[in-house]
């Protein structure tokens, strides 16, 4: 979760870390802080609280310069204070650290360190890093051999980066935790995510477990534990630099719902054929040795998740949705006739690549459905299919929702036509709806009534969400969504469910959201009439074509007409919409909730 960056260059790296900090704020943390070479040893600047704090105490710092290193962190061991906010350093300062993860033998480490003389003053496991270096150091070793020494100590999981006061260079490595380099015309930049640095350069180089790098202002060296040299390619990002500003909106997620057409074009485009999909990697046959499909995701991608399992089974395939999380407590049996799917935005979800590389162990086959190339799961599974819905910064995810269950629904036509011989249900008309999809959330974007009936229907006693078929997960997440910004209770329910306990909850000041798509209609009708008589309002969200249940709302939040296996898709948005309003009236941190982050890296 926490954020990592570095810069080398010729000029001072002050202003850009901090920038390059700032872009890393969506990743969650709870203090910030700077180290540069300032040419009379190295400078630290760091403090509890919002990089905006930071920002100010750095207004005064006259030293500058060309090589540095900063951090955003998420407190895993130490409260959040000044003292424990990254960088730290070493008994004589010589060494500055920063690190992302965590250090499983820290304790260890610190009581032989602290024998040998070394006096700590923060309550974190980064401290042991800078420690090891400059232990090493003054052993004899040069930087990279110091560097590499004290790595090889560590046990757990970590992203590196580490300056040496008189050294003009930044030594790096990531053993579990994302890192990226950013080539620059006379810079050379290191970052936990690529819009860290991505409006300084399009170029990067994604590294691997074990890489250890050497950055340089005009190079950079990579090698593995042993030393041996390692040949990364450098990669063009196909992002654009405007696509991670906030520009005239508000709030990134406002702006990252606004941009939800084009994500779906993006993941649409030149997939959907007259007769079939066109997957590019997965020509037809692919997954013809497949007998069952097992899905794992977290949070908002589960989700997803669940809508592809729902798809899936009704087209005849064994297919089942587990909580990566949870995967080590209730492993699915899997064997090398099993695709194991891993659902991840950012495709570093710890848990996710943890359930990942449990199923591979087993022999299945892993595909990773995400929006990153050159991600960890993109690079560790099997198979990689992208959802290409371009960076996404808001905390809340969105726009990669949408894409990720497009995605899904695409592969899913692959998957049942490799898996049983025929296509799907219906695929024609699916196709069109597909195509159409675009076009139909940017008239639910723009025309939308959400921001009224937010106010009118804020509940004092929760929130529930309702749906059947693909629309409970899209339940779920809309009332995911809603606790996460509002810090309102919210809860989804598979609509069936309310009288096995849920009605006990519902009163006249807990509104439902009701999610309608065309299937299962008339039980979902019978449902709303069970709420109401218990006195709830309900707002019911589907197409004018549900006369009925439109009819016996208390209000009505329309979408588009469409395939009913995409209408949920359509809701999703109008309760996106919903939570973000209504967080928006509340004046709470939308872009950045507390305790959330949007790149879980530890477990």
């Amino acid at each position: 979760m926490c954020g990592i960056t570095a810069r080398v260059g010729t000029d001072g790296s002050l202003g850009p870390l901090l920038d390059s900090l700032k872009r890393l704020e969506y990743r969650g943390y709870d203090s910030a802080g700077i180290a540069v070479q300032n040419g009379a040893g190295i400078s630290i600047n760091k403090c509890k609280g919002e990089v905006s704090a930071l920002e100010d105490a750095l207004a005064t710092v006259s030293h500058d310069g060309p090589i540095g290193i900063g951090h955003t962190r998420w407190s895993t061991h130490g409260s959040p204070s000044d003292v424990n906010a990254h960088p730290h350093t070493g008994n004589d300062g010589r060494v500055a650290a920063v690190h992302n993860g965590i250090i499983e033998n820290y304790v260890e480490l610190r009581e032989e360190l602290t024998e040998r003389g070394s006096r700590f003053t923060s309550e974190t496991d980064t401290e042991v890093i800078p420690h090891l270096v400059e232990e090493r150091l003054a052993a004899g070793d040069d930087p990279e051999t110091a560097f590499r020494t004290a790595i090889d100590r560590l046990e757990g999981s970590y992203a590196i980066a580490v300056i040496i006061d008189d050294e003009p260079a930044v030594y790096a490595t990531r053993n579990g935790s994302p890192l990226v380099i950013g080539v620059g015309d006379d810079a050379r930049y290191l970052a936990s995510d690529v819009p860290a640095f991505l409006h300084r350069t399009d170029q990067v180089v994604y590294l691997e477990d074990d890489d250890v790098v050497v950055l340089t202002a005009d190079d950079h060296r990579i090698t593995d534990l042993r030393g041996t040299p390692i040949t990364r390619p450098i990669e063009t990002v196909d992002w654009d630099p405007e696509d991670a500003e906030k520009g005239s909106y508000d709030h990134y997620m406002l702006k990252e719902i606004h941009e939800q057409p084009m994500a779906l074009r993006q993941t649409l485009h030149g997939r959907i054929g007259d007769d079939d999909v066109d997957l590019e990697s997965f020509p037809p046959g692919t997954f013809e040795e497949v007998d069952r499909v097992r899905l794992l995701a977290c949070g908002t991608s589960y989700h997803a998740g669940m809508y592809g399992e729902w798809l899936l089974s009704n087209n005849g395939v064994d297919a089942n949705t587990f909580i990566a999380s949870e995967y080590s407590a209730y492993p699915a049996p899997v064997d090398e006739s099993t695709l194991v799917i891993g659902v991840t935005q950012s495709g570093e979800t710890a848990d996710t690549l943890e359930a990942l590389s449990a199923a591979r162990e087993q022999g299945a086959r892993t595909l990773a459905v995400t929006n990153v190339i050159g991600s960890t799961a993109a690079r560790t599974c099997d198979d990689a299919l992208f959802i290409r819905a371009g960076p996404e910064i808001g905390v809340a995810a969105t726009k990669t929702f949408s894409s990720q269950v497009a995605a899904l629904v695409l592969l899913t036509e692959r998957l049942v036509r490799d898996m049983t011989g025929e296509p799907t249900t219906d695929y024609e008309t699916r196709f069109d709806a597909l195509e159409s999809l675009p076009d139909h959330v940017e008239s639910v974007v723009n025309g939308t009534q959400a921001a009224s009936i937010s106010q009118r229907w804020l509940g004092d006693s929760g929130h529930f969400f309702i749906g059947r078929g693909g629309a409970y997960s899209v339940a779920l997440e809309g009332a995911l969504k809603f606790k996460e910004i509002t810090y309102e209770h919210a809860e989804g329910f598979a609509a069936g469910e309310l009288k096995h306990g849920p009605l006990a909850l519902v009163t006249p000041e807990t509104p439902v959201f009701a999610v309608g798509t065309g299937h299962h209609q008339s039980r979902l009708e019978s449902n709303v009439n069970e709420i109401q008589s218990r006195g709830a309002p309900v707002v019911v969200v589907a197409p004018r074509t549900a006369t009925r249940l439109v009819d016996t709302a208390d209000e009505f939040l329309p979408v588009p007409a469409t395939h009913p296996d995409l209408v949920a898709i359509l809701a999703n948005v109008q309760l996106q919409l919903i939570a973000y309003h209504a967080a928006n009236e509340m004046d709470r941190s939308i872009d950045k909730p507390r305790n959330l982050a949007k790149s879980v890296t530890v477990e």
